[in-house]
């Protein structure tokens, strides 16, 4: 069993309707700096977002999402069953464009006889009106999880401002999937370098979401929400410790690190969980690291196709490459999903 806890949708209708198109458009906030654009690739419509004009950071290409094509990928590559989310755009995007994406994705799910799983899409600033759709959702729907950015505008997810959305999610028990942006709020020094924008400021944003999500003390308030991290929380791992300190086995002079680490353990141990977001760019060392640390029951394969096609069908096998126990890598490939997902039949 394998189960690809990221594959990328977009409705394909917006490439060829163009009232679709210019609402999609419409809903990016250029007044904040993010640019969206059309242009033609090989005969087939390319919408890119920048952020700023002129620093690419998101792609949508028409075909990437037609049904066919997913599920026939997904048999290339050995995939039983995959979770669908919307790539960077629900950072922006507005109610109406939302219940197009949720509609579509549950089509998707219906149509594949449940290979497909959909996430929820909800803008968070809604009111009532997103809570409603987020209750469609959950209601009519049959989604379990929802699907949100690591922030929204300057505001990341421990802000009081998403209250009334976590409040009905810590009631409806649903899992929380805190997908990157492409840079996090602050992003001056990472303009100048593809790289470093693309890959490191995706990882930037997550890690600085992961740590303010467990040093807020929201978990307090939501028990029951579990948040699952793309881009492994931007390589949490590797800052594990040094965001949890052990005590002091002294009596220090100056106290500079606050002594809240048995709270954190526990947010980390239920609340706070890490998708791969594509296994094979971190490597072994680092994927074996990161199970060391985090421990395998807390980390999820992903694969964000379709961006790079070999990191869907080389992807699994990478993850059996790994020097981990097979208890292990069957966590990561399919137990952790149905477990957080709820996904049924498996």
């Amino acid at each position: 069993m394998v189960i690809d806890a990221n594959v990328y949708w977009f409705p394909e209708q917006v490439f060829k309707d163009d009232r679709l198109l210019q609402t999609f458009l419409a809903d990016i906030p250029r007044a904040y700096g993010t640019l969206g654009r059309v242009r033609d690739n090989d005969g087939r419509k390319e919408i890119v977002i920048e952020r700023p004009a002129g620093c690419p950071g998101v792609n949508y290409a028409e075909g990437d999402y037609d049904f066919d094509t997913q599920l026939a990928d997904m048999d290339r590559a050995g995939i039983d069953r995959a979770v669908m989310k919307v790539p960077c755009c629900h950072e922006w995007m507005g109610l109406d464009m939302a219940r197009l994406f949720n509609d579509g994705m549950a089509d998707y799910g219906v149509r594949s006889h449940g290979r497909l799983v959909p996430l929820a899409v909800i803008p968070p600033f809604g009111g009532e009106a997103s809570l409603r759709e987020l209750e469609r959702c959950h209601e009519e729907l049959g989604m379990k999880g929802v699907q949100m950015s690591a922030h929204y505008g300057e505001l990341y997810l421990d802000d009081e401002a998403f209250a009334p959305l976590f409040e009905r999610l810590e009631a409806y028990g649903m899992t929380v999937y805190v997908h990157h942006t492409p840079l996090p709020v602050d992003h001056g020094s990472l303009l100048a370098y593809n790289n470093l924008r693309r890959s490191y400021g995706r990882c930037a944003d997550q890690m600085t979401a992961v740590c303010r999500e467990m040093m807020s003390g929201m978990f307090g308030k939501y028990p029951h929400v579990k948040m699952v991290h793309s881009m492994l929380g931007g390589g949490f791992f590797a800052f594990r410790n040094m965001m949890v300190p052990a005590r002091s086995v002294g009596k220090d002079e100056v106290r500079r690190f606050e002594d809240n680490g048995d709270e954190m353990e526990r947010y980390l141990s239920e609340n706070l969980f890490f998708e791969t977001s594509h296994a094979q760019p971190w490597g072994r060392e680092a994927l074996e690291g990161a199970v060391r640390v985090l421990g395998s029951d807390h980390i999820i394969y992903g694969s964000s196709y379709p961006v790079r096609m070999e990191w869907l069908t080389d992807g699994p096998d990478f993850i059996r490459s790994l020097d981990i126990s097979g208890e292990e890598k069957e966590d990561i490939l399919w137990r952790n999903a149905v477990r957080l997902y709820g996904i049924e039949g498996c």
